[in-house]
């Protein structure tokens, strides 16, 4: 679908528009598997409406076709109005969700209609993104924990050389581009380049993985605050002093290298044995696994069933609230029956 509210494949579509403006969308739409024709005119689309099955109207000025919109609405014929791409090289930021490819935004999946080479991470939906944007060149520029088989310098120079030749450059981040990611940094870099940059956010998984798996992350009467934490590095002392105090839900992401060091120190500075934890690994796809274990048996629990990332970890009374619910249900059905 490509960000349309229709299936071009095997349609004649009629795109008005500049020929400059509207060719990355000719482009874009071929590789869909349109049958596209191009005007420039609302005198030369309407000598061909009768034989399209949409309008497309991709222009600078949008109303300079209104004449050809109205008689396309007059003979029932579907019109969308898109934005032509710039011809200038640019770089969109598109925050790719937690994993699972439909909950991509809107707006996330029109970046990638649009775009010419896609820099791709490991984690988000980078495997499916050709499904997305057929017509683009896809990199794959993710890293491993512990191995970056393409540093984040060697990233931005590539992003930068591609929207400096005239590209239309999508980087496509897992979760949000700002959260433990390194977004800011390749904003700064296309701008310090004098390459023009927008950001599309996307779904944290410190909310999304959680709620997947039936966990909130905040709930009325339990707690009213959440910390969001990198277990990248393990926590300082001070760090894990001041969350047992806080006395809310702590999520920790790319935190499984480090959890037997953060579990062993939230019980030194006093986090009750019997705190709910729970670890969601592979959150919002069709692998999605939750462990649940309290903070005593967290570590014991994540080595018997061989957890790993990508994964959330969470820590708290309401990693407690799925089970306590599917108790509930099953007493009232034993008192039902």
């Amino acid at each position: 679908m490509s960000g349309l509210a229709f299936e071009v494949t095997g349609c004649t579509l009629l795109l008005a528009g500049d020929s400059c403006g509207a060719r990355r969308a000719a482009e874009h739409f071929t590789a869909q598997g349109a049958h596209v024709l191009s005007v420039d005119t609302s005198a030369a689309g309407r000598a061909v409406l009768d034989t399209a099955s949409l309008l497309v109207i991709c222009d600078a000025s949008p109303e300079r076709f209104q004449s050809l919109r109205e008689s396309a609405q007059r003979g029932g014929l579907p019109v969308l109005i898109r934005q032509p791409v710039a011809e200038t090289g640019q770089i969109t930021l598109v925050g790719g969700g937690p994993g699972a490819l439909d909950l991509l935004t809107v707006r996330a999946v029109t970046a990638l209609a649009d775009a010419d080479i896609v820099f791709v991470d490991r984690l988000g939906p980078g495997d499916l993104v050709g499904r997305l944007a057929p017509q683009a060149v896809i990199v794959d520029v993710g890293k491993q924990p512990g191995h970056h088989k393409v540093t984040q310098s060697q990233i931005e120079e590539r992003m930068l050389v591609a929207a400096q030749a005239g590209s239309n450059v999508v980087r496509l981040k897992g979760g949000d581009p700002f959260v433990f990611g390194r977004g800011f940094e390749e904003m700064a870099a296309a701008s310090k380049a004098g390459i023009a940059i927008s950001v599309v956010p996307g779904l944290s998984s410190c909310i999304t993985v959680p709620a997947a798996a039936g966990i909130p992350v905040t709930a009325r009467g339990v707690n009213r605050v959440f910390s969001v934490i990198s277990g990248h590095d393990p926590l300082e002392e001070r760090q894990l002093e001041q969350l047992t105090g806080l006395g809310g839900t702590i999520i920790i992401l790319m935190g499984m290298g480090t959890l037997e060091s953060t579990v062993s120190g939230l019980l030194r500075q006093g986090m009750a044995t019997t705190m709910p934890c729970a670890i969601i690994e592979s959150g919002t796809t069709g692998d999605q696994r939750t462990t649940f274990a309290t903070l005593a048996t967290l570590t014991e629990s994540s080595r018997a069933r061989g957890c790993a990332n990508p994964a959330v970890i969470v820590i708290g009374e309401v990693a407690a609230l799925p089970q306590k619910l599917l108790a509930d249900e099953l007493a009232n059905a034993g008192a039902n029956a």
